[in-house]
């Protein structure tokens, strides 16, 4: 919305398929995109011939990427090269969104220099995507983040506030994981972490995510308080309950001092969050 409000700014949104986002008043312009076709990619960009190029796509399910690990270089780290070559051709900033993922959270939270270690593929397939854009002749900036949740009609997904909300209505317990820690992250942050990236032609890494350090346990417990559900119903346990194709990095996070000094990035709380989505929803 903010790229949209910036009256200096023109937009064009792409995607897979038809424009899905008709809840904007605002007109923008909208291109079909297959970001994993080389030759769209360099067709739609010359085409256009943007300034800077904002990539958030990517196949981001976990034990998706660790059963259909195809689909998944594909999507995260070829169609990466699609894009990276094509900003090289028209010099274009090209902006790259990533993931806590990249660490084996042994060791969180972590900072941007800290050394990537992944340990499901999901997690190798973004580290090779940001070893792609860091060798790119054009500039660029990694936005790494984590766990994003937010709202948004029609939504393919739904997120762990959501979730736990809607479960605990219908009185259904939950068994939620309380040995996983990581900084979660309202969609608006991030979305704003972008903007901040674009409009301040930031190059090099930046961590954008939440402040506060949580576990699913902890969220569902602050999502139960807000919306004055039954936390009766929620059983605290660990990873080991449930059998995943794809390994969890125990305790990732972010330290957002960068962001918050070269960008000016400031994140909500994570209840500040769960209010803007409850607003959102009515």
């Amino acid at each position: 919305m903010k790229l949209l409000v910036d009256e200096g700014i023109e937009v064009i949104a792409t995607s897979r398929g038809a424009n899905r986002v008709n809840y904007i008043s605002k007109p923008f312009e909208y291109c079909e995109l297959n970001i994993t076709d080389q030759d769209q990619v360099s067709e739609i960009l010359k085409k256009y011939n943007p300034n800077v190029v904002i990539h958030t796509a990517a196949m981001t399910n976990v034990d998706q990427c660790e059963t259909e690990q195809d689909n998944c270089i594909k999507l995260n780290v070829d169609a990466v090269e699609y894009l990276v070559s094509a900003c090289e051709s028209i010099k274009a900033h090209f902006i790259h969104l990533s993931t806590d993922f990249i660490f084996d959270g042994e060791d969180g939270p972590y900072k941007e220099e800290d050394l990537p270690n992944p340990i499901s593929f999901y997690g190798q397939s973004k580290l090779d995507a940001e070893e792609i854009v860091r060798s790119a002749k054009c500039d660029w900036a990694i936005l790494r983040t984590v766990l994003v949740y937010g709202i948004t009609p029609g939504m393919s997904r739904s997120n762990i506030i959501l979730w736990v909300k809607e479960n605990l209505e219908n009185g259904k317990p939950l068994k939620i994981v309380d040995d996983q820690w990581r900084t979660p992250t309202l969609a608006e942050d991030l979305a704003m972490g972008c903007y901040l990236a674009a409009k301040k032609r930031a190059t090099g890494i930046f961590n954008i995510s939440g402040r506060e350090m949580l576990t699913p346990y902890d969220m569902a417990k602050k999502t139960a308080d807000y919306f004055n559900l039954d936390f009766s119903l929620v059983t605290k346990v660990d990873g080991s309950t449930f059998s995943q194709p794809a390994k969890r990095p125990p305790k990732t996070g972010f330290i957002l001092d960068k962001a918050k000094k070269v960008l000016g990035y400031q994140p909500h709380s994570f209840e500040v969050g769960i209010r803007i989505l409850d607003e959102q929803m009515k």
